[in-house]
């Protein structure tokens, strides 16, 4: 760094911190910098920008996204053939598989998309 980008931010941080007052005694005044941070807008960026990495990407996420249709679609089908398996806790299960199938194919297939 050279001494003028040095000065630069030794000026920043000296009027920022000159913003900002700390209350000393009963009854100071508190002088603080206005919030200025704000997310407007939310942006999901593509993964890679050359294609052999995006083909990677998207066999990778295509992997995962059958991997999950199939154990949570065997779950689904064990629960629901099986009358041993009506009980409470594969009740829970099989909500949590069909949750799982939800959420990873409204993700997922956007995600190759990208």
């Amino acid at each position: 760094m050279c001494a003028a980008e040095l000065r630069r931010i030794s000026d920043f941080i000296e009027h920022s911190l000159a913003m900002v007052r700390v209350p000393t005694g009963c009854g100071a005044q508190q002088y603080q910098m206005p919030n200025s941070s704000s997310i407007s807008k939310f942006l999901l960026l593509v993964l890679a920008d050359t294609r052999p990495l995006q083909l990677l990407h998207f066999w990778l996420l295509l992997g995962i996204y059958l991997a999950a249709l199939l154990g949570n679609g065997l779950i689904s089908t064990a629960v629901a053939c099986d009358h041993r398996l009506h009980t409470p806790m594969y009740f829970f299960l099989l909500n949590l598989a069909l949750l799982d199938l939800g959420c990873i194919s409204t993700t997922l297939p956007k995600a190759m998309a990208n």
